[in-house]
């Protein structure tokens, strides 16, 4: 029996925007050193795992301020 492996052009990505953003050289530098070691491929890349930590770890936060608890008060 044969397994067909996933094409990855297939498969549907989420939907992008670009943006432009301005950031001190510093974190360009630091972005450079990161894709040099294999940890991202991209500055993109780097940028998105940047802001995916960043919301998770702002949701945490809400979450334990109790944020969405008193928003579910209000609407009820």
């Amino acid at each position: 029996m044969r397994f067909k492996l996933p094409n990855p052009k297939k498969e549907k990505k989420p939907a992008m925007q670009n943006i432009t953003i301005n950031i001190p050289d510093i974190y360009d530098v630091n972005i450079q050193k990161l894709i040099k070691m294999n940890v991202v491929p991209s500055r993109s890349e780097a940028i998105r795992t940047a802001l995916r930590e960043y919301f998770s770890a702002e949701f945490e936060n809400l979450q334990l301020l109790g944020f969405f608890d008193a928003q579910n008060q209000k609407k009820n």
